[in-house]
C-alpha cells in the first residue's frame, strides 16, 4: 500500500480527479504490475496496472489500491467491474470513496465473490488525499487563504501601496502555491484596484506548466481590458455574496482546491463563515501601522470568541516568515469555542 501511495504521487497534483496508485500481486505475493492515475479521462490506477499484465495471470491475483475502486461510469468505466471481469480474487484498499456516484465498488466486488480488505494505511492515504477528500465530502473546494503582511498585521501602507511587503523568495513561493491549486480566487475590488493577471509564474516571469483557473467573486463587472481576461486557463466570474453557493459552483468546474488572494474583504468573509481549511500567512520584518489590516471584522466581539488556529509550520523565506496554520479543533470536553465551522 505504501508503494501504491508513492505511485499515486506520480499523478498530476491538480485537476478533477483523485491521485490513486495500484499494485497487482500474484497469489504468491510477487509484484506483477504497477499503475497510477495520470489525469482526468485516463485509465484509473487499477486498470492502468492490469493493462500491463497477461490476462491469464490476473485470475486470482490481488489488487492493492489506495482508494476504493469506483462503481460508476464517468469518463471511464467502473473499476469494480473491470476487476471482476479480470478475475481478480482479492482487493485491498486504503480509503472509501466518498463520492455518491463512485462509492459502492467494495460492495459490488464482495457481491461478485471477491475478498475485500479495506482500511490499510488509511491514515496515510487520508493525509495524502486530504484536499480531494475534503472537497468531495463537503461539496466545495478545499480553501487556502493567503495574505502577506507586516509584523503588525498591515497588508498595505496608509496610502494603499502594498508592493512589495515581502521579498522575492516569499513571492515566488506564492506563485508555486498558485500552481498547486486548481483555482485562484479574488474579489472584484482587487481586480479593479490592482489589475492582477492571477497567473503562476517562475523566477524569470515565465508561465509555469500548471495554471490555476482564474475566479473573480462579486457583482461589479470585470473590465474588458483587465489582465485577468487574458488568463491562459480562462476566467470564471461568480456574482452575488453567497460564499457557499459560489464555492459549490466551482466544483462544477472541476475545482477541488482554491487559493484565495482576494484581499481583506473576501478573506475576512470566508474566515467569518468558517470556510477556510488552511492559512498561509507571509510575514515581513517591517512595521507599517495605520488602518490597512490584513483582515477586516470577523465578528469577534470579545476574547472568548477569538478564532483559534493550530500552527502547522513556520518557514523562513529569505527575510520573511511563512506561517502555515489551520482552524483549531478543540479536544472533546474542551470548554472553549473551536471557531471551526468548515465541516458542519
Amino acid at each position: 500500500m505504501r508503494r501504491g501511495l508513492e505511485l499515486a504521487a506520480l499523478g498530476p497534483a491538480v485537476g478533477d480527479h483523485a491521485r490513486v496508485g495500484a499494485v497487482i500481486l500474484s497469489p504468491d505475493g510477487e509484484v506483477l504490475a504497477e499503475g497510477w492515475h495520470k489525469g482526468a479521462g485516463t485509465p484509473h490506477a487499477e486498470v492502468d496496472a492490469m493493462a500491463k499484465v497477461d490476462p491469464a495471470l490476473l485470475r486470482g491475483a490481488t489488487a492493492v489500491v489506495t482508494l476504493e475502486p469506483c462503481n460508476h461510469v464517468g469518463r471511464t468505466g467502473p473499476c469494480a467491474v473491470a476487476l471482476l471481469d479480470a478475475g481478480i480474487g482479492r482487493v485491498v484498499y486504503a480509503v472509501d470513496d466518498p463520492g455518491d456516484q463512485a462509492h459502492g465498488g467494495a460492495d459490488r466486488l464482495r457481491a461478485g465473490g471477491v475478498e475485500v480488505v479495506p482500511g490499510v494505511l488509511a491514515d496515510e492515504a487520508e493525509a495524502f488525499l486530504e484536499r480531494w477528500l475534503t472537497s468531495v465530502r463537503l461539496d466545495r473546494p478545499w480553501v487556502t487563504v493567503k495574505w502577506a503582511s507586516s509584523l503588525d498585521g498591515r497588508a498595505a501602507a496608509a496610502d494603499g501601496t502594498s508592493r512589495w511587503i515581502t521579498g522575492a523568495a516569499a513571492r515566488q513561493h506564492v506563485h508555486e502555491q498558485r500552481a498547486a491549486h486548481d483555482a485562484i480566487l479574488v474579489g472584484t475590488g482587487t481586480v479593479l484596484a490592482d489589475d492582477p493577471s492571477l497567473t503562476a509564474r517562475g523566477d524569470a516571469g515565465e508561465l509555469l506548466a500548471d495554471q490555476p483557473l482564474a475566479v473573480v467573486l462579486g457583482d461589479r463587472p470585470v473590465p474588458d481590458d483587465a489582465a485577468v481576461r487574458r488568463h491562459p486557463r480562462g476566467l470564471v466570474t461568480l456574482p452575488g455574496h453567497d460564499l457557499v453557493a459560489a464555492l459549490r459552483a466551482l466544483r462544477g468546474h472541476g475545482v477541488h482546491s482554491v487559493f484565495v488572494e482576494g484581499g481583506p474583504t473576501v478573506a475576512s468573509a470566508l474566515v467569518a463563515a468558517g470556510l477556510v481549511d488552511e492559512y498561509l500567512v507571509y510575514l515581513a520584518p517591517v512595521l507599517l501601522g495605520g488602518p490597512r489590516t490584513a483582515l477586516d471584522d470577523l465578528g469577534v466581539g470579545s476574547m472568548p470568541d477569538r478564532r483559534r488556529l493550530h500552527v502547522l509550520s513556520t518557514t523562513s523565506l529569505g527575510p520573511d516568515l511563512l506561517v502555515r496554520a489551520r482552524p483549531h479543533h478543540a479536544a472533546p470536553g474542551h470548554d472553549g469555542p473551536t471557531n471551526d465551522r468548515s465541516t458542519t
